[in-house]
């Protein structure tokens, strides 16, 4: 494990996971629309992963959305809350677990697939140094967090209401990770050939009241360990609500809402695996592939001068 700083409450997002899931209701729409693109994403990979640890649960999302894409036999499902796991036992064997502490063997899984749990981790490279190892070498890892721009919206307009309500803003939305920070986390926890890309899911709502109680029933409202304790004026909310709808609607009148998600992919170790040409190995040019004429660094190069009408589009 690595030195961590700690931003969450675990113990109160452990919480709220079990209200959500005593909530029920329609709320994991996101969950399960991105348990669905990893799903797919298996697909791409031309091999079977037999045994394989859904990190994260959310109920057992995961295992309704895999349908036997990736050759998975056997699916362990580790939740956070209590609740999560009792639910997601009747898709298969569950267990209650912390992404932050793994009580796993090494060199077990064939596949770790984690939907949307991990950028509640403090030590985000503890975790996936843990993941890597809870891997068979040459087993996948193949993850999905919230990041960058994710409800860029709503937090803008909460800290804009605050300020024009009492002068001053507490964190009210979580801290996200960066794209540029998540390769070199991959490859810190020991993953080959790591892969990172990402895109942006937009959801609209009728207001953003709706927006907050979806994320309630997700389970994902605010756990950082600074926000404020102190019970937020009505008002702040009213005024908050304002601003969304002003800034942020859509031509049907509706609010929008950004979720950024990154995909990460990665690979432990294994002595199968391609590696990396020793600089100066190279026995072609790129200059050769494409057709053109390589020149020496230094070298004084003559480039003709376009005559006139010849300069093309500019």
């Amino acid at each position: 494990m690595t030195d961590a700083i700690h931003v969450f409450d675990r113990k109160l997002l452990a919480q709220r996971k079990e209200r959500a899931h005593r909530m029920g209701g329609d709320s994991d729409f996101l969950f399960r629309e991105v348990a669905d693109r990893l799903a797919d994403r298996l697909l791409d990979v031309t091999r079977a992963f037999p045994l394989a640890l859904d990190l994260g649960g959310h109920a057992g999302v995961v295992a309704q959305e895999l349908q036997g894409r990736g050759g998975v036999e056997t699916l362990i499902q580790a939740n956070l809350s209590h609740g999560g796991a009792r639910l997601a036992g009747a898709h298969g064997p569950s267990l209650v677990c912390d992404e932050e502490w793994l009580p796993l063997k090494e060199g077990i899984f064939d596949l770790v697939i984690s939907n949307l749990s991990l950028h509640w981790t403090n030590d985000l490279p503890g975790a996936l140094i843990q993941v890597c190892r809870a891997l068979r070498p040459d087993g996948l890892f193949q993850g999905a967090i919230l990041g960058g721009e994710t409800l860029r919206e709503l937090r803008d307009c909460l800290m804009q209401a605050e300020l024009d309500i009492s002068g001053g803003v507490s964190p009210r939305v979580s801290p996200f990770a960066d794209v540029r920070d998540l390769g070199g986390l991959m490859q810190r926890a020991g993953f080959s050939l790591p892969v990172v890309d990402s895109e942006a899911i937009t959801v609209t709502y009728e207001n953003m009241f709706r927006l907050i109680a979806d994320l309630r029933g997700m389970g994902e409202t605010n756990a950082v360990l600074e926000r404020s304790k102190a019970i937020p004026p009505r008002q702040l909310f009213m005024r908050a609500a304002e601003l969304y709808q002003q800034n942020y609607s859509n031509e049907d009148g509706r609010i929008e809402a950004t979720f950024h998600i990154f995909y990460l992919h990665g690979w432990a170790p294994d002595a199968s695996q391609p590696k990396p040409l020793r600089p100066g190995s190279a026995t072609g040019s790129l200059a050769e592939a494409l057709g053109g004429q390589e020149f020496a660094a230094g070298e004084k190069v003559n480039i003709p001068t376009p005559k006139d009408g010849d300069e093309g589009d500019k």
